[in-house]
């Protein structure tokens, strides 16, 4: 986690170009600038739809809502999904009940419908 690797920079006596201390954001901004990957939680491997603790991956909600990954990220923006990420660049983690998927299916062919009625 960039976090941690910012708290072991600081450890160490490492400071950064303008004499601050390193944040987590500090660390971010080095690895994308830098092409470094982050730290996967699953390691190499693709997200599974499902993580062992029951959440959704966004690809996996997407296909259980049968949208697009794009649709749940707009669904976490709005409050409509409650999500979560262990911190900025791992995987989403998406929580979604059976009455969630439901709810959120009856609410798709409304607002496709309102989209193809337009003139």
């Amino acid at each position: 986690m960039d976090k941690e690797i910012a708290t072991a920079l600081n450890r160490e006596g490492f400071v950064g170009a303008r004499g601050c201390l390193f944040q987590g954001e500090n660390v971010w901004l080095l690895r994308k600038r830098w092409g470094l990957p982050t730290v996967k939680i699953n390691r190499t491997d693709a997200n599974p739809p499902r993580w062992p603790d029951g959440t959704y991956s966004i690809q996996g909600a997407a296909a259980a809502l049968d949208v697009t990954p794009q649709t749940i990220f707009k669904y976490l923006k709005r409050g409509l999904l409650i999500g979560r990420q262990l911190t900025k660049g791992q995987p989403w983690r998406v929580r979604l009940t059976d009455d969630h998927i439901l709810h959120l299916r009856d609410r798709l062919p409304r607002i496709r419908q309102s989209r193809m009625k337009a003139a």
